[in-house]
């Protein structure tokens, strides 16, 4: 039994600050202002300026990616292509995987404004096959030596430019698929653990992870539901199967489908293919792609709604986030259902119509408000790429809010890094004043809602009598701190079913067996 004193924020439906929480047994026994004469024997911790908070929810990331990028070489922080090549050349003499891994190119944040070309690669990679991500996980640039390697079908594909090695639309998802089927699963499940301990490290308790990138007959599917499975310490994974085919879910007992990828309804801002109902202000001939028709979409979320699984899809322009909404409303249309939890992922520019839909069939939006003016697609290339209209309109979180919704926040990582703290920092200092939050506000999407998104509310996300505790103890009071200071907040310490977050450890091989025959959430 251990008691905590001091300010514990509970994000329950009141939103009420305590001083007393008790643990025992991994569960919250008690939550109040005086601590009842039987807990007063037990240890206690001070949190003096701290606060004991719930731990976060990353409702939207590619796990396995992320792991796999984490652990290979990101260029996010360059500023410059002659910085990112001397990166790629270090990294290339002292790397020893066969294919070398990076991730975060922009022609956005570097002197250049253009992306590193396949020829500036090939002089850096010391002959080995490198296959670098754009910062938005929609694009790549290859070198040579991997353009050789790639299946002679990937040239037919939309996207594909050798001349300069950019691989967008569906030659990037060909190419993506090609890499991930040359990782070694072993390989993948050691870089999974380490990014594990790195999120909880920032107070992540639970991670939604899209999974299906390519792997024969979705091994990498079934590899995330094992190491959901498997997870030691309390750390939560659910995991979304990244598939149009229902059958993809059931087979793993996952209750949930749906992501990025073959879920994608159109592409992203970066590589100017998200799907707008007017053209671009930058191109007036390109109104970006939808990778599907309506007929398509509807018919995969009916037949997922009638098998009683929970729907989620990407949609970044509003043409793309109309088709979504579109199509739960006709799933719900023809099987209702009344806690479906279904949801819209990234919704960057909804319209007044798809949110009228979202309010009235009580669709979710897993949202990235790191996207809001971060280094990578600053302000002044979205609102050269969009309009001064359009882009006052981005990632507009208390319009979501207001209008009834249920807003979540995720990293969508590897695309940004999973850090609550700036999910908080960018909610309560929007670029668009009109769309900012409350901290109050800010930090119910970075838990509780999160929680509540996969129907985990009753167990956690929430400090309340009964529930498990997970927790997490914060350098300060988040209800205290002036908006601008909120990137001062530190993580010290995640606690989960009462005890300090300790790092993954089990072999490979046991946590493979462990998973495939635990029947555990995932």
């Amino acid at each position: 039994m251990t008691v905590y004193h001091g300010a514990i924020v509970t994000v329950n439906a009141n939103d009420d600050v305590f001083q007393y929480l008790v643990e025992h047994r991994g569960r919250i026994v008690y939550v109040g202002d005086t601590l009842p004469k039987k807990y007063r024997r037990a240890p206690v911790v001070e949190l003096g300026s701290r606060a004991l908070i719930p731990p976060f929810a990353d409702t939207h990331q590619h796990f396995a990616s992320f792991s796999a990028f984490n652990a290979g070489l990101n260029v996010m922080e360059a500023r410059s292509n002659a910085e990112i090549l001397a990166m790629v050349d270090r990294f290339a003499a002292e790397c020893p995987s066969k294919t070398l891994i990076a991730f975060g190119a922009s022609p956005y944040s570097v002197e250049e404004r253009r992306l590193v070309s396949r020829e500036e690669l090939d002089a850096v990679t010391h002959g080995k096959p490198l296959f670098m991500v754009k910062y938005d996980g929609h694009a790549c640039v290859v070198n040579t030596a991997l353009l050789k390697k790639l299946p002679h079908k990937t040239k037919k594909l939309r996207g594909y430019h050798a001349d300069t090695g950019e691989m967008n639309q569906e030659a990037f998802f060909a190419v993506s698929d090609f890499i991930t089927n040359s990782i070694s699963p072993l390989e993948l499940l050691r870089d999974m653990q380490m990014a594990a301990d790195f999120e909880a490290a920032r107070g992540i308790g639970l991670i939604h992870t899209v999974s299906g990138v390519g792997f024969a007959m979705n091994l990498d599917i079934s590899m995330e539901t094992w190491f959901a499975r498997s997870l030691q310490n309390g750390l939560q994974l659910r995991v979304f199967p990244q598939s149009m085919d229902v059958g993809v879910a059931k087979a793993r007992r996952l209750p949930r489908i749906g992501g990025c990828f073959a879920c994608a309804l159109d592409g992203c801002f970066g590589s100017q293919d998200a799907a707008m109902k007017r053209p671009y202000a930058s191109d007036p001939n390109n109104r970006g792609i939808l990778y599907y028709t309506d007929e398509q979409v509807i018919d995969f979320c009916k037949k997922a709604n009638r098998a009683g699984l929970q729907i989620e899809m990407h949609a970044i322009g509003d043409r793309a986030f109309d088709q979504a909404a579109r199509a739960l409303k006709a799933a719900l249309d023809d099987f209702p259902r009344e806690d479906h939890r279904h949801g819209i992922i990234h919704a960057c520019l909804p319209t007044e119509y798809g949110m009228q839909i979202c309010r009235q069939y009580h669709i979710q939006l897993p949202m990235q408000i790191a996207f809001d003016n971060w280094r990578q697609e600053p302000q002044e290339y979205t609102l050269r790429l969009l309009g001064e209209e359009r882009n006052a309109r981005l990632n507009p979180v208390r319009s979501f809010m207001e209008n009834g919704c249920v807003v979540s926040f995720g990293s969508d990582g590897p695309c940004t890094s999973p850090d609550p703290i700036v999910w908080l920092y960018k909610a309560v200092n929007h670029s668009n004043p009109a769309e900012a939050v409350s901290i109050r506000q800010a930090l119910h999407m970075a838990t509780y809602n999160g929680y509540w998104t996969s129907f985990d509310e009753q167990e956690r996300g929430s400090l309340e009598e009964s529930k498990i505790a997970d927790m997490v103890i914060l350098s300060a009071n988040p209800y205290e701190l002036p908006g601008d200071r909120l990137l001062d907040l530190k993580v010290e310490k995640l606690i989960l079913g009462g005890k300090d977050y300790k790092p993954q450890h089990q072999s490979i091989p046991l946590a493979v067996i462990k998973g495939m025959l635990s029947r555990k959430k995932a």
